[in-house]
C-alpha cells in the first residue's frame, strides 16, 4: 500500500493524516516529541535543586553541613586529581567485578535453592532450618570468618558480596513458589502433564516475578556489602578510595567516592531492570 493510501485510510478511521516524508523516514518532530516524553524533567530539576541546596547550605553555615565541601570544590578535585587518572577508573572496575561475581554466583546458587525449598518437602525440612539460622546474620559479620577461610582478600570479598545477595534471592524465589495457585497444578495433573512440564510451563513462569524482585533487592544489598568489605579488607575499589579520603581528612575525596558509588549502583540497577524486561516481556509498556 502506498504512503498516500495509508494516509487516506488513517483519515477515514478518524485519525489525523500524516504528511508523507521522503523515503518513509520518520519526521524530526516525531523523534523530538518522543525524546521529550521520555526525558524526566522533574528528575533533572530535583538533581539541580539538590546541588543548589547543598551549595547554599555550606555557604550559609547550616549546622551539620558547614564542614562539607561545596559542589564546586568537589568538582574541581574530581577534574583535577581523579577523573583522568587510571587509579580512579581502576577502582570502578574492581568494585564492579566484585559485584558482578558475587551477584551472579548468588543467582546461580540462590534460585535453584529457592525452587528446591518450594518443591521438595524433604529437602526443605532438612535444609531450611539451617538456612533460617544463618539468614539473620549480617553480611559484615562474615568478614572475619571469610578472611580466615578464603586464601586471598579478593575471594573473601567476593564471598561476602555473594552472602549479601544470596539469602534475599533464595527467600524471594521460595515465596514465589509458595504463592503459586495449587488449582493450576491440579488442573495440569488432571490433563496428564508430567512433573517436568508442570515445572517448565507453570512453576517457572510464575516464579519469574519473584526472581526479578530478588535481583532488584540483591543488587542494592550487594553494593552496600562490597563497599563496606572494601573499607575493611581491601586496598582497592571505590569503598577503599572513600575510606582513604576519610583517613586523610579530605572531605572532597569522601564525597567523590560517595557520588561514584551512587552512580555505580544506579548503573547496576539499570542493567538489572533491562534483564527483568527480557524475563517478563508481558510487563513492557
Amino acid at each position: 500500500m502506498s504512503e498516500s493510501a495509508r494516509n487516506r485510510e488513517s483519515a477515514h478511521d478518524g485519525e489525523p493524516a500524516r504528511a508523507p516524508t521522503p523515503g518513509g523516514a520518520p519526521r524530526r518532530g516525531t523523534r523530538l516529541a518522543r525524546w521529550r516524553r521520555r526525558f524526566n524533567w522533574r528528575g533533572a530539576l530535583s538533581i539541580v535543586l539538590f546541588f543548589a541546596g547543598w551549595h547554599f547550605s555550606v555557604q550559609l553555615g547550616v549546622p551539620g553541613l558547614a564542614e562539607l565541601p561545596t559542589p564546586g570544590a568537589v568538582l574541581n578535585t574530581l577534574l583535577g586529581d581523579y577523573l583522568l587518572t587510571e587509579a580512579y577508573w581502576r577502582s570502578w572496575v574492581v568494585s564492579f567485578e566484585r559485584v558482578v561475581y558475587g551477584f551472579v554466583i548468588a543467582q546461580i546458587v540462590g534460585i535453584p535453592l529457592g525452587l528446591l525449598f518450594g518443591t521438595n518437602t524433604r529437602f526443605r525440612d532438612l535444609v531450611f532450618p539451617v538456612f533460617e539460622l544463618l539468614r539473620p546474620i549480617p553480611p559484615l559479620a562474615w568478614v572475619p570468618v571469610s578472611i580466615l577461610f578464603w586464601p586471598t582478600n579478593e575471594s573473601s570479598i567476593i564471598f561476602i558480596t555473594f552472602i549479601g545477595a544470596f539469602f534475599v534471592i533464595a527467600i524471594n524465589v521460595y515465596d514465589g513458589v509458595r504463592n503459586i495457585r495449587r488449582e493450576h497444578i491440579w488442573l495440569a495433573l488432571s490433563l496428564g502433564a508430567g512433573r517436568m512440564r508442570i515445572f517448565l510451563r507453570i512453576m517457572l513462569p510464575a516464579v519469574i516475578p519473584s526472581i526479578a524482585v530478588g535481583m532488584t533487592l540483591g543488587i542494592a544489598i550487594t553494593w552496600n556489602v562490597v563497599i563496606a568489605a572494601e573499607m575493611i579488607a581491601s586496598d582497592t575499589g571505590l569503598g577503599r578510595m572513600t575510606w582513604e579520603g576519610y583517613v586523610s581528612s579530605t572531605p572532597e575525596v569522601v564525597v567523590i567516592g560517595m557520588i561514584s558509588i551512587g552512580l555505580a549502583g544506579y548503573l547496576s540497577s539499570v542493567v538489572v531492570e533491562l534483564i527483568e524486561r527480557r524475563l517478563m516481556p508481558w510487563r513492557r509498556t
